[in-house]
C-alpha cells in the first residue's frame, strides 16, 4: 500500500467523523421538534458528539514523532477527564427533579461556554493564531465564552435560591458598560500588541488574564440585577452566546464540527430566546439591555373579592358531573411529583364520560417543553395536550378549569392591569371557564411576586394542600361514587 496514502488515514479519518457528526447533531435537532421523536432524537445528538469526541484522538497521529511523549501525557489526561466528567453527568442526570432542569441547563450551558473561553485561552497562550483577524475571532470568542460561564453560574444560582433578591443599584447600566468597555479595549490592545502596532504596559500574559477577568465580571454584573422570573430568558440567551463562542473558536481552530454544532445551538438559542420573549411580552432589546424582571413602580389595581376554600373530594366530585374540563398544569405539580396521579384522576373522569384537556403555557415549569416532558412521563396521549394559542378560546365554553400549581400564567391582570409587571404577557384564559378549582399550598405569590386576581374571581375556589395529595382526596372521592373503572 502507499505509504502517502497510509499517512493520509487518520486525516479522512477526522473528515469523515466530522461530516457523520455534523449530520447526526441536525437530525438529532430534527427529531427533537416533536415530542414523540424527542428521546430518539437527543439520543442520535448524543451518539454525535461521542463521534466527535472520539475524533479528536484522530488527531494525535499527526503530531511531530518529537512532541509524542506530552502527547500521551494529554491523552492519558484526557481520558480521565472523559471518565471523569461522564461519570458526574450520567450521576447528575439520573438524580436530578424534572423542577431543577433549568438549574442544570444552566450549568451545563455556563460549562460550554467555560470550554470554548478555555478553548481561546490556550490559542492566547500559545500565541498559535495566525493574522488579525484569527486573533479577534478568537477573543471574540473567549469573552462571549467567559460572559457565559460567569453568567450561566449566576442564573444557576439565582434558580437554586443561592442567590435570592436581584441586586441593583444606581446607574447598575454606566458600570456595567464601563466594565464591557474595558474588556473591549485591553482585547483590542492585545491585537495591536500582537501585530506589533502597541507596547502594552504590562506582559502579553497578564493582559490575557485581564482580558478574561474582566470579561466574567461582565457576565456576572449583566446577571445580577434580573429578577428571577426571568430566568429562562436569560438562560436561553447565553445558551446562544455558548453556541456562537464554540463557532468561532471552531472557525479558529478550522474545525468544521465545532464551527456546525456552535452554530446549531447559537441558532436554537435565538429561536429560544425569541419565543420565550414573546412568551413573556417582552422585546429581546428590553431582555438585553434593561432590568427585566423589575417589577412596576406604579400601584397594582385593587382586588375584589376573597378566597374560597373548598376540600379536595368536593372539588373532585363537582369535576366528575360537567361535561368538560380544562387542566392547567404548573410548577407546583412538577415539586409534588403529582403528574402520575394527576392522569389517574382524569382517566377516572374519562371513565365518566367528561372530555378532559391540557393546556400547557410556553413557560409552564419556568422552562419551554418541560411541562410536555413531565406530562408525557405519566403516560398522558400528546393528543390531549394543547398549547396556550390553541385551547385559549376553549376556556370560555368549559365547565371546569383545574388549576395545578401555576400562577403568574393565569394571572387576569395581565390582561386587564396596565400597573401590573405581567401585563401584556399571554396567559391561558382560566378565568373564563363557568368554574376554577386552584390547587395550591396556600396563597402565595407567583414568580413575578404579585397576588394573583384569579384566585379572588367569583368562580374560583381554592383547594389547599400539596398537589399530589389533594389528587390522591380527589381521587379517593371520585371512586367512592360508584363509578365505571378507569381504563
Amino acid at each position: 500500500m502507499d505509504i502517502s496514502l497510509l499517512a493520509s488515514l487518520p486525516s479522512l479519518g477526522i473528515g469523515a467523523a466530522d461530516l457523520a457528526a455534523a449530520f447526526l447533531f441536525m437530525y438529532g435537532l430534527h427529531r427533537m421538534a416533536s415530542p414523540v421523536t424527542a428521546s430518539s432524537g437527543v439520543f442520535v445528538a448524543g451518539i454525535g458528539m461521542a463521534v466527535a469526541v472520539l475524533a479528536s484522538f484522530l488527531y494525535a497521529f499527526d503530531v511531530d514523532s518529537a512532541a509524542r511523549p506530552q502527547l500521551w501525557v494529554n491523552i492519558g489526561l484526557a481520558v480521565v477527564a472523559l471518565a471523569l466528567g461522564g461519570c458526574v453527568a450520567w450521576w447528575a442526570g439520573h438524580k436530578v427533579a424534572m423542577t431543577a432542569m433549568p438549574q442544570m441547563v444552566a450549568i451545563y450551558n455556563g460549562m460550554g461556554g467555560g470550554a470554548a473561553g478555555a478553548i481561546a485561552s490556550v490559542e492566547l497562550f500559545g500565541a498559535k493564531t495566525d493574522g488579525v483577524t484569527a486573533l479577534v475571532v478568537t477573543l471574540l470568542g473567549g469573552v462571549i465564552g467567559a460572559v457565559s460561564l460567569s453568567g450561566s453560574l449566576i442564573a444557576w444560582a439565582k434558580l437554586d435560591g443561592v442567590i435570592k433578591k436581584p441586586l441593583r443599584f444606581k446607574g447598575q447600566q454606566v458600570v456595567n458598560g464601563l466594565v464591557l468597555l474595558a474588556t473591549l479595549t485591553v482585547g483590542a490592545a492585545i491585537v495591536a500588541a500582537g501585530e506589533g502596532a502597541l507596547a502594552l504596559p504590562l506582559s502579553t500574559a497578564a493582559a490575557i488574564y485581564l482580558f478574561f477577568g474582566l470579561a466574567l465580571v461582565v457576565g456576572i454584573l449583566m446577571t445580577l440585577p434580573i429578577g428571577g422570573a426571568d430566568m429562562p430568558v436569560v438562560i436561553s440567551i447565553f445558551n446562544a452566546c455558548t453556541g456562537l463562542a464554540v463557532g468561532l473558536e471552531g472557525f479558529v481552530l478550522q474545525n468544521p464540527t465545532l464551527m456546525i454544532a456552535g452554530m446549531l445551538v447559537g441558532a436554537a438559542g435565538l429561536l429560544l430566546t425569541l419565543l420565550m420573549a414573546k412568551a413573556m411580552n417582552r422585546s429581546v432589546s428590553n431582555v438585553v439591555f434593561s432590568n427585566f424582571g423589575e417589577t412596576s413602580k406604579h400601584k397594582p389595581s385593587k382586588i375584589k373579592g376573597e378566597l374560597k376554600p373548598t376540600q379536595p373530594g368536593d372539588a373532585g366530585i363537582a369535576m366528575r358531573y360537567v361535561a368538560s374540563a380544562i387542566i392547567v398544569p404548573g410548577y407546583g405539580l412538577a415539586v409534588s411529583q403529582g403528574q402520575g396521579k394527576l392522569f389517574e384522576f382524569v382517566k377516572l373522569l374519562q371513565a365518566g364520560g367528561v372530555s378532559v384537556k391540557f393546556a400547557v403555557h410556553p413557560v409552564a415549569g419556568r422552562m419551554p417543553g418541560q411541562m410536555d416532558v413531565l406530562l408525557a412521563e405519566a403516560g398522558v396521549p400528546y393528543d390531549m395536550i394543547f398549547q396556550l394559542e390553541d385551547i385559549n378560546d376553549d376556556f370560555k365554553t368549559t365547565d371546569v378549569t383545574l388549576v395545578i400549581g401555576a400562577n403568574d400564567v393565569v394571572n387576569p391582570a395581565a390582561r386587564t392591569d396596565k400597573a401590573s409587571p405581567i401585563y401584556g404577557m399571554p396567559i391561558l384564559n382560566a378565568d373564563q371557564a363557568k368554574q376554577v378549582f386552584v390547587v395550591k399550598r396556600g396563597d402565595g405569590k407567583g414568580y413575578a411576586g404579585i397576588v394573583n386576581a384569579l384566585f379572588y374571581g367569583d368562580n374560583c375556589n381554592m383547594v389547599y394542600g400539596d398537589a399530589q395529595a389533594v389528587l390522591i382526596k380527589m381521587i379517593e372521592a371520585v371512586r367512592g361514587l360508584g363509578l365505571p373503572a378507569a381504563a
